[in-house]
């Protein structure tokens, strides 16, 4: 299985939705567009589903369209995804898994950001993104860290190359979190040192969770791709990866330890 979809399927779906009642009306996208005050290929894009089909217009289209509704009811169901449409299908998993070990070789993880540390990396996204969606993104990534404390526990295991902690945005009430959230016992946060990177630390972040039903699934994100994959041949050779990388990495006191000598330093 991967994930491989351009955009939200809704978008996808109301798109061609407003392509077939523009076609069977015989409205043009200029009329459209003029009807709903955008250019030409704004509408375009929007039948294509690359663009979120506003409610304004949908409106327009239902009114131009003698929809009686059936157009502008689409609103509540497309609306601006709180998730870059690559990531939606991990986020789901996620929500249901039972354990997940996470290997990050930049960025704190989404699950132990704070929230100003997930404001500074989700407002400086390029291309830039609207303020509406960046509040919504920083708020669905404060939402998922109810994971965090869930209960039963799900055993969640974090190793941090040290690159993560010297980020540009990371501050001491970053460093102060990871401590505190690796003191819970269901949560493991490991450092791996510069000095102790072993060839397969440098290949990218990497993501193995396992899920209710006990499928377990390999996940990794590069810059313009995404995959989420079941496939017993990628799952061991993840598996077998993170087992090597933490085999190398200081453990949890030790990290503790390194973590909070960088606070002291700040």
């Amino acid at each position: 299985m991967s994930v491989q979809d351009p955009s939200p399927a809704a978008w996808r779906y109301c798109g061609d939705q407003l392509k077939r009642w523009r076609t069977r009306a015989g409205v043009s996208r200029e009329e459209l567009g003029a009807a709903a005050k955008y250019a030409p290929d704004t509408v375009k894009s929007m039948e294509q589903g690359v663009r979120m089909p506003t409610p304004q217009l949908l409106d327009a289209a239902d009114e131009l369209f003698r929809a009686e509704g059936l157009l502008s009811a689409a609103k509540q169901y497309v609306r601006r995804e709180r998730f870059p449409a690559r990531a939606q299908d991990f986020m789901a998993r996620e929500r249901e898994a039972i354990s997940l070990w996470w290997y990050e070789t930049v960025l704190v993880p989404g699950l132990l950001q704070t929230e100003s540390y997930a404001s500074a990396l989700i407002g400086n996204h390029s291309p830039p993104l609207d303020e509406e969606t960046v509040a919504a993104r920083v708020a669905a990534r404060m939402e998922r860290q109810a994971i965090l404390h869930r209960k039963p526990p799900v055993a969640l295991s974090f190793v941090l190359y040290e690159a993560v902690l010297r980020g540009p945005h990371v501050d001491g009430a970053q460093l102060t979190q990871l401590v505190e959230l690796g003191r819970l016992r269901n949560i493991s946060v490991q450092v791996l040192p510069f000095e102790r990177a072993v060839p397969a630390a440098l290949l990218g972040p990497v993501v193995l969770l396992e899920s209710r039903d006990h499928e377990r699934l390999a996940f990794d994100e590069g810059q313009f791709d995404s995959r989420l994959s079941s496939d017993p041949d990628m799952v061991s050779v993840t598996s077998e990866r993170l087992s090597m990388i933490r085999m190398e990495a200081l453990g949890v006191r030790e990290s503790a330890d390194f973590i909070e000598r960088m606070t002291g330093g700040l």
